[in-house]
């Protein structure tokens, strides 16, 4: 286990930015052989390596079903579907656990740890995660050229957002709500939010 020692001053900046980094530098290949040794996931991003805070049971639920509604389309396709265990990686910049991701590229087969050429990414957000998620994540997924559709669920209220990549390289932004439909352009399939959020409690 590597033993870091800590930088008060940067870890208050990071708390106060809801995510908490490992302040140490760290090349690709650290980051790689130290998540190797732990039991804990980590993200990691341009040199920092994020602990990740474990999720709620609506948002475990919510994973869960959009499991269930891409599954099957995913399969048909001959494209792989995986959820948080696999990691999502751009020019070794950054790798992140997507709640959900799918990808179609021959090329993700050869790695059976780190994908590189997703379709579609799920987020399902988190008080801890969803400023991060709603602006650098999203701002690092951009980068992937194979990626056409970014996925925001919400967790305490039936609020699903879809951006979706365009022909001219810009983001359209769709905001769905109870009763809707979500249609998937990268998977070609509609999606009732009801399915979505089936079984969700709505604890507090």
């Amino acid at each position: 286990m590597l033993a870091i020692a800590p930088n008060a001053s940067q870890i208050q900046a990071e708390v106060k930015q809801t995510m908490i980094a490992i302040p140490a530098g760290f090349n690709p290949q650290d980051y790689l052989a130290l998540e190797r040794q732990q039991t804990m996931r980590h993200e990691y991003r341009y040199g920092l390596v994020y602990a990740m805070a474990g999720g709620s049971d609506d948002h475990n639920e919510i994973t869960l079903n959009l499991i269930e509604c891409l599954r099957p389309t995913a399969r048909d396709r001959n494209c792989q579907l995986f959820a948080s265990d696999v990691k999502v990686s751009h020019a070794d910049r950054f790798f992140y656990y997507p709640d959900v991701f799918i990808t179609c590229a021959v090329q993700d087969r050869d790695d059976r740890y780190i994908k590189r050429h997703p379709k579609l990414i799920a987020e399902v957000l988190s008080p801890s995660t969803e400023k991060f998620d709603r602006a650098q994540k999203f701002e690092d997924y951009q980068q992937l050229v194979s990626l056409e559709e970014y996925l925001l669920i919400s967790t305490d209220e039936i609020r699903v957002e879809l951006r979706q990549r365009q022909s001219d390289g810009t983001w359209k932004t769709t905001i769905y709500r109870s009763g809707d439909r979500v249609f998937l352009a990268s998977i070609q399939l509609e999606v009732d939010l009801s399915q979505i959020y089936r079984g969700v409690s709505w604890n507090r």
